[in-house]
């Protein structure tokens, strides 16, 4: 069950397939962005205010423990929210417009 060449070029020029794709673009690259602002954020801390991080906050652990798993978390939720956004929105819009072209 393929889709024929000009039914692709169709979708391909359908407004609603570039809202789709325009949409994913920018939720997928906000969240990369905010993603690399808080690792580099990390990494020029390590290089320029080393003793910030070595702070001591117990007696055998420094800030930066706390603050790297931070990042790790951070990550995760980071991964949480897409993956959420995914299922409720994208799916349900990749969903309807592949319901419409097969109606046609």
């Amino acid at each position: 069950m393929g889709i024929q060449a000009s039914r692709v070029k169709d979708i391909l020029d359908s407004e609603k397939f570039k809202q789709l794709v325009k949409k994913r673009l920018k939720v997928s690259l906000s969240l990369t962005a905010l993603m690399l602002i808080v690792y580099f954020g990390f990494i020029l801390t390590i290089a320029f205010y080393k003793d910030l991080l070595a702070i001591k906050i117990g007696e055998h652990i420094t800030l930066g423990l706390p603050i790297g798993i931070g990042i790790i978390v951070f990550a995760w939720l980071l991964t949480g929210i897409y993956t959420r956004w995914a299922n409720r929105e994208y799916d349900k819009s990749v969903r309807e417009l592949r319901n419409e072209i097969l109606e046609k």
